[in-house]
């Protein structure tokens, strides 16, 4: 059974051989630029712990997981041009540092150079795999599409945005647990539980990024804090507030959303306090938890030796606990 400091550094290992560098190098050094910052890495390395629920031989595994890392990089190359994002990491987004042209156009090769990693795997498994990974990419760009709609309403549900962001961010960490499955040779009901499991843990994490975007430090998070503040986006921290604010404290807060010029720092200043006296960080917190919980639930279930588990519990804590 392999630790996750065992696993991660295998990740490292495999990434830096740069076995997807080609010629020309101007459109691959982009997608390196992306890959080499790191970040966390989350989705390969559920791969191999699904994986590794079941099998100890994850070198069978692990140019999927690869696969899955530049695929999840990939979305975020033209989610960061869509949202014309400054930062990423700590660092300069792609379209910054380059330009969109440069973005779009390495991330589409991101895409293509990812399906040629997952589709390493026995060709027992490489129909179901690719079906899966097709619905599960199709899926994500659904959930982008929503996030855009949602920019130009001002009633978008709970429901619709937990929809939203299950699409655009669940999908690809459930997606990634129930590929390590699958190619473990796990029982169908048991990568499907995983699959099940991971979409709960993705709204976690996302409702912590909407969470940390407030209160965050820019120095942990790696992104501008109050960016989505600034643009208005309907976040679970907005959505909760319009729908717990009182006429007059609802009217204040229109009048921000509203507000053609504005002072940056000002409107998050002022938005934030709003939420502080609305408490939404409890508010937030709570939906945190409830998913999380649901997630512990079905990993319950999973029909492995508890000690076997052991690092994924150790993951929904550390989301809980997430900073960054």
């Amino acid at each position: 059974m392999y630790t996750v400091d065992e696993l991660r550094a295998i990740i490292k290992e495999e990434l830096d051989k740069k076995e997807y560098i080609q010629e020309p190098y101007s459109l691959f050094e982009p997608i390196l630029y992306i890959l080499e910052d790191g970040g966390k890495r989350l989705r390969p390395l559920l791969t191999l712990m699904a994986y590794n629920l079941y099998r100890e031989d994850i070198e069978r595994v692990l140019k999927s997981a690869i696969g899955i890392e530049i695929f999840h990089n990939y979305t975020l190359l033209h989610d960061d041009v869509m949202d014309d994002a400054e930062l990423r990491r700590g660092r300069p987004t792609v379209h910054k540092k380059w330009n969109s042209n440069v973005a779009i156009l390495s991330g589409d090769a991101a895409a293509i150079t990812a399906y040629q990693c997952i589709e390493h795997c026995e060709d027992k498994y490489l129909r179901r795999a690719i079906d899966f990974f097709n619905q599960v990419a199709m899926d994500v760009c659904r959930g982008q599409q929503y996030d855009m709609l949602f920019e130009t309403r001002n009633d978008v549900s709970e429901e619709e945005y937990i929809e939203m962001i299950y699409l655009k961010t669940s999908v690809l960490i459930a997606g990634s647990l129930r590929h390590g499955a699958l190619l473990a040779d796990a029982p169908e009901h048991e990568y499907n539980a995983l699959y099940e499991f991971g979409g709960y843990l993705g709204l976690a994490f996302q409702l912590q990024d909407d969470y940390l975007d407030v209160y965050g430090d820019v120095a942990e998070f790696g992104k501008n804090i109050g960016g989505d503040i600034v643009a208005n986006k309907k976040t679970y921290m907005l959505i909760k507030a319009l729908e717990l604010a009182d006429p007059e404290t609802k009217e204040e807060l229109w009048g921000w959303i509203e507000r053609k010029e504005f002072d940056h720092e000002e409107k998050i200043k002022a938005v934030t306090r709003i939420y502080d006296r609305l408490g939404i960080k409890e508010v937030a917190f709570a939906a945190i938890d409830k998913y999380l919980k649901m997630s512990r639930d079905i990993l319950d279930k999973i029909d492995v030796p508890r000690e076997r588990k052991v690092d994924f519990y150790e993951t929904l804590d550390a989301i809980g606990n997430r900073k960054k």
